[in-house]
């Protein structure tokens, strides 16, 4: 195994969110708010989709994948986070940094080809309404999900593979949150430029992918769109799509902006803060940007919510 030559004494010194060493009680309320509000708001979806007769078809199948990737998704990094905002410097061993890193980079991954899915969906939904059940069938909905969630993990296991047989200092302090790919590559004392060739050649094609059939997707929307002659149709095919669109600009426009610029551009702080967008904002804002913009899910929201009143009262 590769970190099986790691004494159980080494590790990593995760600095946090802040630089220095004071404890930041607002912050970490903050935080601790947001995180219980994210992980309210997609249980509450995953709940609502799997429960609601209404919104058992292709579009709410994904999202309810989705919802369930940002609870583990901010559940990877978040407690992290909270517990360095009120004591900075928090030691984590090799094992557990590397473990952290293997489940981040595994639902990111898993999230961003969701996204494309989703657009998949709609662009299905809004160019081909009459073949939409033929050809988003159960079965192929839940191939597509098991094909996000296999690229994702044997993406994540190369590049956790190709970082943890690096050699490290140990207590190497990580100017980060969590353990993240690119603080990682720059903390390596042995040679990392193989590594770092397969990791920037094959991440790129792996992230980029779903972006390209995102935009590939959304080109067909609005070429379709385009060709209604009546205002209120294409309002109406816009308005399917404006909040998936919302959260696929966030998820990634992030995500570029962190692992995809010059190493000339390179910033800590910015890296942190891009961080916590992609990995604790945008999991948050997905199911309320869903919900808000939809009224089937708010249907099945406050049905769910006058049941659960009606029994408690019982």
């Amino acid at each position: 195994m590769v970190l099986a030559n790691l004494t159980p004494a080494a590790g990593f010194l995760l600095l946090g969110l802040m630089d220095g060493p004071d404890a930041h009680p607002l912050l970490f309320l903050l935080f601790l708010g947001v995180y219980l509000f994210s992980a309210l708001g997609n249980l509450s979806m995953v709940v609502v989709v799997r429960s609601a007769v209404a919104l058992h078809s292709p579009m709410y199948y994904f999202l309810g994948h989705l919802s369930l990737v940002d609870v583990c998704f901010t559940t990877i990094t978040v407690p992290r986070l909270l517990i360095g905002l009120l004591h900075p410097g928090q030691a984590i061993s090799f094992q557990g940094c590397f473990a952290q890193m293997y489940f981040f980079v595994a639902l990111g991954i898993t999230e961003s080809y969701l996204l494309a899915a989703m657009s998949y969906d709609r662009a299905v939904a809004v160019c081909r309404p009459l073949h939409y059940c033929a050809i988003l069938t159960p079965g192929r909905c839940a191939a597509l999900v098991g094909a996000c969630w296999a690229v994702a993990h044997l993406h994540s296991l190369l590049h956790t593979l190709l970082i943890s047989a690096l050699s490290y200092p140990a207590s190497a302090p990580v100017r980060h949150f969590f353990c993240d790919m690119t603080v990682m590559l720059s903390l390596a004392t042995s040679d990392i430029s193989a590594a770092k060739t397969a990791i920037f050649s094959e991440g790129l094609a792996v992230v980029l992918t779903p972006l390209l059939l995102v935009s590939l997707s959304y080109a067909r929307i609005f070429a379709a769109v385009l060709g209604v002659r009546s205002a209120g149709g294409r309002r109406r095919a816009f308005s399917t799509c404006g909040a998936h669109l919302l959260v696929v600009s966030l998820f990634f426009g992030s995500v570029l902006s962190v692992y995809f610029r010059p190493s000339s551009a390179y910033s800590a702080r910015y890296d942190r803060l891009a961080s916590v967008v992609y990995a604790v904002v945008t999991p948050t804002l997905n199911p309320f940007i869903y919900s808000l913009r939809n009224k089937e899910v708010k249907g099945a929201l406050k049905r769910r919510f006058r049941w659960t009143a009606a029994l408690q009262a019982l």
